[in-house]
């Protein structure tokens, strides 16, 4: 036997503590061990002092991150001795208020399912309540004000608890103890069905009303957590097909919530990896392949082979499908064209006129808006397309400490990004900064992430590109130093800094538009980079886009162009295919506009030279949607087993390399005249981006040393050619870093914007 001796230490926990549990979790450890102190919220995480047998505390010390609760996320314990007193009890005290705060917050999650049984327990109190949660499930970042996380500064604040919920609340033994949003029939929110008028509909159980306007074909907008969805019964085409011409959605796909994994297994091709990533607590959209036997209408994923499905995380969700039968609804976010997702009832009302035929509303104020995160299974690997709902705003934890900084990130996709130390603060999907009102949720969402994170930056980031939004707004910033970022760059950077990669890489930044550092349009580059500075050593061959950004909305135009750049006199000829499609007048006119230089910007993007080929094998010449073609034309691949790839050349400038497009296309011309499918020839296409790339990443390497290769950019999405690529490069022995917490697309250049800036501010 020890001899007892008697020991106080103080405990400083930082990281995800503060709303998820931990509290009456450490109140249980001590209880259990009997062991004297107190924990309480401050605004850098949890503060423990603990005393008793030095035995007993070094478990308790040891056992505090081991056993934490499911949604907490330790990231740091400070311990210190202090003197003993004569504590005989553990308690949890009030929160310090003040300070500077370094609490990290935890994002909204899904319900929980000790709470998804009580929901539909007709025993229980809370038998059918929308808004059931406990410490562990329901929303936390949308309905947040401030920090410390309590319940005065969030949107609970205005529903008083009846003594029933208080009694939990109070209860540090108790799953509701301290859950800010816990509520009951009797004292919290509630839900209500208004007409497209406006007006309450008259009816006991608003939901089952919902229900039922859903199975006749009505487009109801559904509040959620982060803003209000459009939803029709994803089995009906008539429904889906109504929604689609309300919303002026042409083309692109609408996610679909289905009742419970055995039905997405049903429509979708799920692997083990994207079974675990539909269960998460954060509940994903994910990118499935779509089964032959898929009865989902055509009309929600027009022309596509893959579906995005997402399983029912709140209450409402789990309840309108128990009350409908339904075995999918579309949930598509509720807005029209590209604005922000509608949050508040009446401004829902009022914008999504002509679109919803009737609202199921809540008196739960949404702070913030918050789009559902999109992803896919890659390589194995989860990957983040849309990284917003149940992810943000936890933290990118860094490999080194960095400054205060603000990135502002780029025009599409946007997100901001705030780093603080080790931690980098990534916002929700904010969009595409096109209008007004995105222009407001863009300011809303830095102010939102600014005050809750208590981050005031010195330093903001932003694109060179000089007609950004985001760029105009971050040099009108006054007293703060400005760091312009070369686009790729940023993208490299960003898979740099969420790998902890310091020093030199070779990085592949492939997308559609970046405004690049000579003041052309990059999109197919090569760089050696490090976080202060890259050199870029190899790119796609220029060529013009005719009409700038109509060539975008139009990829025969590009078609039209590489034809001209590399035939010349030729390219009428050449482009008999696209005259025949009736476009004899157009290509005349794009081919003076090429000769005399009007309005067609050079671009070596690599989104383009898809466009270009996508209208050459004649299957898209207009888009509805951003990278439309080029998803069309990876999704044709997967009809083919072709090995072999199309010949790129590489063209040496000096230590600079071109990468040569003419041998390709007259390759891809060759095809067509023979008849080749067209499936085989965008398998060709792939393959010799694949080669090509690996070839220029061998002769770097080569010249260089270096060894460690950072894929980023928005053409990454394609799976095809992302794999492919990993492969080959993997197979030469080259270490290979890619994207997981962060969109490889525009949604992650804050990331490296911020991370550049900070370097180049400090030095380093």
């Amino acid at each position: 036997m020890h001899e007892l001796m008697e020991v106080r230490r103080g405990i400083e926990v930082s990281g995800i503590v503060q709303g998820v549990g931990f509290r009456p979790y450490v109140y249980r450890l001590a209880t259990e061990r009997r062991l004297a102190g107190r924990i309480r919220n401050t605004p850098a995480g949890v503060d423990i002092e603990i005393q008793g047998d030095v035995q007993a505390v070094e478990d308790f010390v040891a056992r505090i991150t081991a056993e934490a609760p499911p949604l907490a996320r330790v990231t740091e314990v400070r311990v210190r001795d202090l003197p003993c007193n004569g504590d005989r009890g553990f308690q949890i005290v009030e929160s310090i208020l003040g300070g500077a705060v370094h609490t990290l917050i935890s994002p909204d999650v899904a319900i929980c399912g000790d709470c998804l049984r009580e929901l539909f327990d007709p025993g229980d109190r809370r038998y059918l309540y929308p808004f059931i949660n406990c410490t562990n499930c329901g929303p936390r970042f949308t309905i947040m004000r401030d920090l410390p996380y309590d319940r005065a500064l969030t949107s609970m604040a205005t529903f008083p608890m009846c003594p029933e919920c208080q009694r939990e609340y109070d209860d540090p033994l108790d799953r509701r103890f301290h859950a800010q949003p816990n509520a009951c029939w009797r004292c919290g929110p509630h839900v209500e069905l208004w007409g497209a008028a406006g007006p309450k509909v008259d009816t006991t159980d608003s939901i089952a009303e919902s229900a039922a306007r859903l199975r006749d074909g009505s487009v109801v907008a559904v509040k959620g957590l982060g803003g209000f969805h459009l939803a029709v019964d994803a089995t009906n085409q008539r429904a889906v097909e109504k929604l689609r011409q309300r919303k002026r959605r042409v083309g692109k796909p609408f996610a679909v919530m289905v009742r419970d994994l055995a039905t997405a297994e049903r429509f979708c091709e799920v692997d083990a990896t994207a079974r675990a990533l539909l269960q998460q607590v954060q509940r994903p959209i994910v990118i499935l392949p779509r089964r032959p036997d898929c009865t989902v209408p055509e009309a929600v994923a027009p022309g596509h082979r893959d579906l995005g499905l997402f399983l029912p995380y709140t209450p409402l969700h789990h309840l309108l499908f128990a009350a409908g039968g339904f075995t999918a609804l579309v949930m598509t976010s509720a807005n029209l064209s590209e604005e922000p997702i509608a949050i508040v009832n009446e401004e829902a009302a009022w914008r999504l006129q002509g679109i919803a035929d009737w609202f199921l509303v809540h008196n739960r104020e949404i702070l913030l808006r918050c789009d559902d995160s999109v992803m896919r299974v890659s390589a194995g690997r989860s990957r983040q397309l849309r990284r917003s709902r149940g992810y943000v705003p936890a933290p990118i934890l860094l490999a080194e400490e960095l400054p205060r900084v603000l990135a502002v990130g780029g025009e599409l996709k946007n997100t901001i990004c705030l780093t603080d130390g080790r931690h980098a603060f990534l916002s929700q999907h904010i969009g595409d900064l096109e209008n007004l009102e995105s222009h407001r949720f863009f300011e809303e969402a830095v102010e939102h992430l600014r005050r809750v994170l208590e981050i005031e930056p010195r330093t903001i980031a932003h694109d060179l590109h000089p007609d950004y939004f985001s760029t105009r707004w971050a040099l009108e910033q006054d007293g703060m130093c400005k760091v312009g970022v070369q686009h790729h760059h940023a993208h490299v950077a960003s898979c740099m800094a969420e790998n902890g990669l310091t020093g030199k890489v070779i990085g592949l930044a492939l997308d559609g538009t970046g405004y690049g550092s000579d003041g052309h349009i990059w999109g197919g580059e090569v760089l050696l980079a490090d976080y202060l500075d890259f050199e870029r050593v190899a790119h796609i061959e220029y060529v013009p886009m005719p009409g700038g950004t109509a060539a975008i909305r139009e990829p025969w135009r590009m078609a039209v162009s590489h034809l001209a750049h590399h035939f010349g006199g030729e390219a009428q000829r050449i482009c008999a295919p696209l005259i025949r499609r009736g476009r004899e007048s157009d290509v005349k006119l794009i081919l003076r506009m090429l000769e005399r230089g009007v309005n067609s910007p050079l671009t070596s993007s690599c989104g383009r030279l898809f466009d270009a080929v996508a209208a050459l094998v004649g299957l898209r010449e207009q888009v509805d949607y951003e990278a439309q073609a080029a998803i069309e034309l990876e999704m044709i691949a997967r009809d083919s087993t072709e090995t072999r790839g199309y010949d790129f050349a590489i063209i040496e400038h000096g230590d600079h390399l071109i990468i040569g497009t003419r041998p390709m296309f007259e390759e891809l011309l060759r095809d067509t005249e023979r008849h080749i499918a067209a499936s085989t020839i965008s398998r060709r296409f792939h393959l010799g981006l694949v080669q090509v790339f690996t070839e220029i990443v061998i002769r770097l390497r080569a010249r260089t040393g270096l060894d460690r290769v950072c894929l980023s950019g928005g053409t990454f999405q394609n799976l095809l050619l992302f794999e492919r690529l990993v492969a080959r490069l993997e197979a030469v022995g080259l270490r290979v870093f890619t994207h997981s917490e962060v969109p490889a697309g525009d949604g992650g250049i804050s990331l490296g914007q911020a991370v550049i800036a900070a370097h180049r501010s400090s030095g380093t």
